[in-house]
């Protein structure tokens, strides 16, 4: 697998964002023990996420995108991450998950075929948000879309064959977020058959 970065990155101005329809920064004043405290935090949408397996490639598929806090901070264009999209919808989860595999990778699934894995909590640090966490088994005839993303999105799919998984994981070459490599090491601990 190669890293091969060909995006054109022009930064035309860096600004305070006062009207999010994604994040809103707060401040909590409170006491612990007695002692008063501040802490600055920010209300996030909660997000799902699916790993996605291609019995076909025996590859799993993951995603590849643009990240510009990731450049502005460590001058890293993209990274790789799990299929995913943020919970903003009156849909399931499933629902919103099924929609964000066709838009982002291009498989048609049902939401009912979806297995949840489970769902944890991410940047506890400062925003708390809840991550659902899915898996789904798809074949080459359910490629019915091109997939990329929406609108302005730029995702590329990646496919990462599965004896690779593993090395995938521990190579450091590779920008990658905690969620696809919990749920990589999910999938590799997994009893065979399951």
């Amino acid at each position: 697998m190669k890293i091969l970065e060909t995006q054109n990155i022009n930064v035309v101005k860096i600004e305070e964002c006062l009207d999010s329809p994604y994040i809103k920064p707060q401040r909590v004043h409170y006491t612990e023990n007695g002692i008063k405290k501040t802490w600055d935090f920010i209300c996030a949408h909660d997000s799902v996420s699916i790993l996605i397996f291609d019995k076909s490639l025996q590859s799993t598929i993951i995603v590849k995108q643009m990240r510009p806090a990731l450049f502005l901070k460590e001058g890293i264009v993209s990274t790789y991450e799990l299929c995913a999209g943020i919970v903003d919808k009156q849909k399931s989860l499933e629902e919103i998950a099924s929609e964000e595999v066709f838009e982002e990778c291009g498989y048609k699934i049902f939401p009912h075929k979806l297995v949840k894995i489970c769902s944890f909590c991410s940047s506890v640090g400062f925003a708390a948000s809840r991550q659902h966490l899915y898996y789904a088994e798809v074949n080459s005839a359910m490629k019915l879309g091109k997939g990329g993303g929406v609108e302005t999105e730029n995702i590329e799919i990646v496919s990462i064959p599965l004896e690779q998984m593993l090395s995938f994981i521990y190579n450091d070459q590779y920008s990658k977020t905690s969620g696809l490599m919990f749920a990589f090491l999910w999938f590799l601990q997994r009893d065979v058959g399951e």
